[in-house]
């Protein structure tokens, strides 16, 4: 899994005006929830921010937050609230998680090569795109890559022939059919 460092501070503005007043010095509000516990309002630098969630826009990434009083939190992106006119972000919502606690995380699928079948008439056929798997954050893959050169027609692979890093687990189906090359 991606792990990021953002730098940020302890937002003391509340409010339309001095939020607006924030966004216009460069800032963007954010907000940790932390699982019951009560929420931390933060302040970021826009382009910094920005940046790094560009990086890993769409994708699983641990961040940790380090903030000017002198604490780290471990957090994942919840929501990031955009302008579509400006396209300029507008506020960040954080979750923090306990990079030692198993989570359920939702991984890409990448499907690379050209099935063997294809060369004899058969049609490459993706079925699913993404799969559910649960382990320690840190442990979590990027995406899952696989190699369908070798498949010929009426070959499959199912959830269950994809190989998972130590420690993580499928949730998905295991039955359920990801890739196959069937008969024209």
């Amino acid at each position: 899994m991606i792990t990021k460092e953002i730098t940020t501070s302890v937002r003391e503005v509340f409010g339309k005006g001095p939020i607006g007043r924030m966004r216009a010095e460069g800032k963007t509000p954010g907000v940790v929830y932390s699982g019951g516990n009560e929420a931390l309002a933060l302040e970021f630098e826009t382009k910094v921010l920005f940046q790094e969630l560009l990086d890993i826009q769409g994708r699983n990434a641990v961040i940790t937050l380090k903030i000017d009083n002198g604490t780290e939190k471990n957090v994942l992106v919840k929501e990031l609230q955009t302008d579509p006119l400006k396209d300029s972000l507008l506020h960040a919502d954080f979750l923090e998680i306990d990079v030692q606690k198993s989570a359920r995380f939702v991984v890409p699928l990448v499907y690379s090569g050209k099935a063997k079948g294809e060369d004899f008439g058969g049609l490459s056929q993706i079925s699913k795109t993404e799969l559910v798997v649960e382990g320690k954050p840190l442990d979590i893959p990027d995406d899952c890559r696989i190699d369908v050169s070798d498949l010929a027609i009426g070959d499959k692979i199912s959830a269950a022939d994809i190989s998972l890093p130590e420690g993580v687990s499928l949730l998905s189906d295991p039955e359920r059919v990801c890739f196959s090359v069937v008969a024209p």
